[in-house]
């Protein structure tokens, strides 16, 4: 449908309501002539079906707010039938209309004037007008795209945060052409399937679905002589380098996403985002669970049994003091508040402390002789007569 026939339907008319209907008087007037009109209500008819068509299309304008605005300024602009109406014009057609002679003049035929290979003048300055959801240059505006890349982190950094430089390539506007797609001395052209907006629309059983324009890919415009070097796409790849601040307390494998550092967008979109994968290089000594550190420490078997206060490593490189109870047995976890990985709400997890009873491999003879003498004062303990016992009864074997 041509921007002439758009603006001469009366969309207030087709729907039966008035032009200052609110937007529930507007839903509640298709509903009701939708289920009148509908081909599976009125089979082989016609002409309801052609009516239910201009239905749809009318609801299409006159449920969008922003496209009720624009068909709205554009028929006061333009007047019912599509003819421009200068200041003092009256609407009058012919040379002997009043106000200088202008008369109507067809729509179509000044959009055709727009990126044709002419000089712009007049089409130039109402292109925005008349491409509904464009721009001036008859473009509408598109999001730029998401960008991906990889870092590499110390586990310190991981759990303090780092700023890294980051090399992207992606894509941006072309530098021959500057965007545009066309070759120098040319223009793109308004597509005229879509009339510059870059998506139709297209009727489902009384309800239009908008989808990307097939002729012109969504852009809004058609290059007719594309530029060698972009081949009309109007991009090209370009490298810059990006700071991305790596927040404290990420992990491993962890995504990160970087609002607006993207690719840059078209015709005054916005940027896309960029998604940063983190890989955390393993520490030789602490590990991580969650929000906690863990870190696995050795003791004697007479701290182990007797207790004592001994010193654990952080990953600050200070030390913390931690008690060890008596009686403790291998693999026994103790908790230091506050020493772990920075958390979400700024806050830090804990240093989860394992105990690991060193064993040694070689003792001395006074060494040998006080266990030994440990053994024999102890003969009446088993740690494995509940074990046996369990064992032995009728059942269990």
């Amino acid at each position: 449908m041509s921007q002439q026939d758009w603006l001469a339907k009366d969309f207030y008319k087709t729907l039966g309501v008035s032009k200052d209907a609110s937007a529930s008087d507007i839903k509640k007037a298709y509903r009701a002539l939708a289920r009148k009109l509908h081909p599976d209500a009125n089979p082989g008819n016609k002409k309801n079906e052609e009516r239910f068509k201009e239905v749809s299309e009318a609801y299409d304008t006159l449920s969008d707010d922003k496209r009720r605005k624009e068909y709205d300024e554009q028929r006061a602009l333009f007047g019912n039938g599509g003819g421009f109406r200068f200041p003092g014009s009256g609407g009058g057609g012919g040379s002997g209309g009043r106000g200088g002679g202008f008369g109507d003049l067809n729509i179509d035929d000044l959009l055709g004037k727009m990126g044709g290979g002419g000089s712009g003048g007049l089409g130039d300055v109402l292109g925005g007008i008349f491409n509904r959801g464009g721009n001036r240059s008859g473009r509408a505006a598109r999001r730029g795209a998401d960008v991906e890349s990889d870092v590499t982190l110390s586990f310190a950094e991981s759990l303090d945060g780092v700023t890294v430089p980051l090399r992207l390539t992606s894509e941006g506007a072309c530098d021959t052409c500057h965007g545009t797609g066309a070759k120098a001395g040319t223009l793109p052209r308004v597509c005229a399937a879509c009339e510059g907006t870059g998506h139709t629309s297209r009727n489902a059983g009384g309800f239009a679905f908008a989808e990307p324009c097939r002729e012109c890919k969504g852009r809004g415009m058609v290059v007719d002589n594309p530029c060698p070097t972009c081949k009309g796409s109007g991009r090209g790849a370009s490298s810059r380098t990006v700071q991305a601040r790596i927040p404290a307390g990420v992990k491993d494998s962890q995504r990160i996403r970087l609002k607006g550092k993207g690719a840059p967008g078209e015709q005054g979109g916005p940027n896309g985002d960029l998604y940063v994968a983190v890989h955390v290089t393993p520490h030789p000594v602490f590990g991580r669970k969650d929000d906690h550190l863990t870190v696995t420490v050795p003791v004697t078997f007479p701290e182990a049994v007797l207790g004592a206060d001994v010193k654990v490593p952080t990953i600050g490189g200070g030390t913390v003091t931690v008690k060890v109870p008596p009686g403790t047995s291998n693999g026994r976890v103790l908790r230091v508040r506050g020493r772990g990985a920075t958390q979400r709400d700024g806050t830090k997890g804990d240093l989860m402390v394992t105990i690991e009873v060193a064993v040694p491999a070689n003792l001395s003879a006074p060494a040998r002789q006080a266990l030994e003498a440990y053994r024999d004062a102890t003969t009446d303990h088993d740690p494995r007569a509940d074990l046996l016992a369990a064992t032995a009864r009728p059942g269990t074997g």
